[in-house]
């Protein structure tokens, strides 16, 4: 009977006490009521923890937006004061119309003079205009007008071993003249650490897989570290066959 009772014991150092459901009762023979207090204890637990999944990302996205508008209606809000006009959120609506009118001024030709002005005093500057530059050319890479120095296209490459991919975004082109013929390569950026640090791949052309991602998808997945990956990548050139078929298809049928 000794023996018995010796193999029915657990020892402590197994108890998980994160899991109540998976913790041993202290008697063998649990009452109805012992039994009844574990099973509530686990149910409330496990309810506790999905209700700070859910809320989490709420709170977090709530604190972030809140922060934000208080921000933005900072830079305006104090000379609403001085006026007495005491309107909470005018002074954010106001930021938002300024940085409209700022947009429209600086798609003008006095408006770009004046930047391009102001851009070459800051690249003057000592240390700024390392922050400047950097800070450009992440927003650059958004910009909806795409300039030459914007992210082309999102891209996905061989690398580091065969059989494994990464994620960049194009840049740019360049031929590599040879002996033997000239060769079209695409400049990919890989990001490594975030968005603004990583390497840069001359790839052939012909290896560069360039899925149904636009360019702020891209970014995206790189900032959340990929859990805003799609469930479905499709490259283009997929895309551009299947549709090329469906004409050919229906002129077949008919």
């Amino acid at each position: 009977m000794a023996e018995e009772k010796e193999s029915t014991s657990v020892p402590l150092s197994q108890v998980d006490p994160e899991d109540p459901a998976k913790a041993p009762l202290n008697a063998s023979n649990p009452s109805p009521r012992e039994a009844c207090c574990y099973v509530l204890q686990s149910w409330v637990s496990k309810k506790f923890m999905t209700g700070c999944v859910v809320l989490f990302p709420v709170a977090v996205t709530f604190f972030i937006t809140w922060w934000f508008i208080q921000f933005v209606d900072g830079f305006f809000s104090p000379l609403y004061e001085s006026l007495g006009i005491d309107i909470f959120g005018l002074g954010f609506i106001t930021s938002l119309v300024f940085v409209f009118f700022v947009g429209v001024f600086v798609s003008s030709w006095m408006g770009a003079t004046v930047f391009w002005l102001g851009e070459w005093l800051i690249k003057r500057m000592p240390f700024v205009r390392h922050i400047y530059s950097a800070s450009k050319q992440i927003s650059s890479a958004v910009s909806p007008d795409q300039n030459t120095t914007a992210f082309k296209e999102v891209a996905i490459i061989r690398h580091p071993r065969v059989g494994e991919y990464a994620f960049g975004f194009i840049t740019s082109t360049v031929t590599l003249q040879r002996d033997d013929g000239d060769e079209e390569l695409c400049s990919v950026y890989v990001p490594t650490n975030h968005l603004y640090i990583g390497d840069i791949f001359l790839v052939d052309s012909k290896d560069v897989i360039r899925p149904n991602l636009s360019i702020r998808e891209g970014i995206e997945i790189i900032v959340s570290g990929g859990m805003t990956m799609p469930q479905l990548i499709t490259p283009v050139e997929r895309i551009v066959r299947q549709s090329d078929r469906i004409p050919l298809n229906r002129m077949s049928s008919a």
